[in-house]
């Protein structure tokens, strides 16, 4: 336990960078969508597919590229599509087959696009500084409160199919560290506080969606973790597993139904 602590620890300064806004987030998204594209490409060597990462680090490269300049999302298109034909020509060589150039993809969708909905989030609305930490509360609160519930209380499995370790009650002190971060934030900025309720409530749920389905491949390809970068915590793909869904979700929930 106390090296998992130390090494979230370490990871603060990369939350505050992703924070602060402008290049260094930028740049932060292209080091992290750039090794958890790795980590997930990498996954799937156990059951011998093999992604075309060179693809995916292209579009990690573009999206860095296009939050700089501000590239309208005809480009994004562009580059999906440029990169697909890409993919086509390594099909025709016999170098891939469609199950690699399929995982390519989902690795693109999953981990790069959903991703960058954190920056979409900070750069999209006028209170874009502070929606953006509603995205980390949610999914760190989620994750810290789930883990010290189950560890302490947890009696009854969740999914042991895809999780054995995860619990019920690990869930429920997910879900209540979840909505009770949100509602701290919206205190201190003025938020109704319905709306943080809702929003924490909901995202936690959907922060363990992501934890589980991160899971499922691990345990479908035969793997404890994505990686060992973070000690504790597995790669950086283990740690943002619960952030890849809860960035669109929040982004559309604001978009929708607004704050």
């Amino acid at each position: 336990m106390k090296t998992r602590i130390i090494s979230g620890l370490i990871l603060l300064p990369l939350l505050l960078l992703i924070v602060y806004g402008g290049i260094p987030l930028y740049i932060a998204e292209f080091v992290v969508v750039g090794i958890a594209l790795h980590e997930f490409y990498k996954a799937f060597e156990a059951k011998e597919i093999e992604p075309v990462f060179i693809v995916g680090y292209i579009f990690a490269a573009y999206l860095a590229i296009k939050n700089i300049f501000n590239l309208p999302l005809m480009y994004t298109y562009a580059i999906i599509f440029g990169l697909f034909l890409v993919c086509i020509v390594y099909m025709l060589k016999g170098k891939k087959n469609i199950i690699d150039v399929s995982i390519t993809f989902s690795g693109i969708f999953y981990v790069a696009i959903f991703f960058d909905f954190v920056v979409l989030t900070k750069n999209g609305f006028g209170k874009g500084d502070i929606y953006v930490w509603l995205i980390f509360i949610i999914s760190f609160c989620t994750d810290v409160f789930a883990y010290f519930t189950g560890y302490f209380f947890g009696k009854h499995k969740l999914i042991p199919l895809v999780s054995p370790k995860k619990t019920i009650e690990g869930s429920i002190g997910g879900i209540l560290g979840s909505t009770v971060g949100c509602m701290i934030l919206g205190h201190f900025f003025g938020m109704q506080m319905v709306h943080m309720v809702v929003i924490g409530l909901v995202g936690s749920i959907i922060a363990q969606f992501g934890d589980l389905f991160a899971s499922s491949i691990k345990r479908y390809v035969g793997i404890k973790d994505y990686g060992k970068l973070i000690p504790g915590h597995g790669g950086i793909l283990d740690r943002f597993d619960s952030v890849i869904l809860v960035a669109p979700f929040v982004y559309n929930v604001i978009k929708l139904f607004g704050i």
